[in-house]
């Protein structure tokens, strides 16, 4: 399997993690929506006032959510897996003497044809470590030494 193949498969597995979990978001936001319309004006009035406090607290955090999605959208559409270049940046593939990874987005853990990828964005933690880095350059990480033996 070529580089560019690999490539758009992980990108493709990102592409999935986020459409999940834009679904699961868009689900939440129906069924708060949806009880919040039954909500029906009770005899008890306070317990009818926080019921709709709580589920308005419900939509602004799953609002928020929405758009930590909408991000996550945006830095994929930004990948793009046919650039080449000896420095590691956004859609990078990098094989170190600890791993495989993929600059994308956080998604942890991808099994790829008997290989593991791990899927990082270029904010996390080791993602800063790799980033600007080239082949053959070192780098120290939670007391682990890598060294970087290839860059796509």
């Amino acid at each position: 399997m070529s580089t560019r193949d690999i490539k758009q498969k992980l990108l493709q597995e990102c592409q999935n993690y986020v459409s999940q979990r834009l679904q699961r978001i868009q689900n939440s936001i129906e069924d708060i929506q949806e009880s919040l319309t039954s909500e029906t004006k009770s005899t008890a009035g306070d317990k009818h006032e926080t019921g709709r406090a709580m589920l308005q607290l419900e939509r602004e955090k799953a609002g928020k959510q929405l758009a930590e999605v909408q991000k996550l959208q945006e830095i994929l559409q930004k990948i793009d897996i046919n650039a080449t270049s000896n420095r590691i940046h956004l859609g990078s593939l990098i094989e170190t003497s600890n791993g495989n990874y993929f600059i994308s987005i956080s998604v942890g853990k991808i099994q790829l044809n008997d290989y593991t990828y791990f899927a990082i964005a270029p904010n996390s933690p080791i993602g800063k470590a790799l980033l600007g880095k080239t082949l053959e350059d070192t780098f120290s990480f939670n007391g682990s030494h890598f060294n970087i033996t290839g860059v796509q």
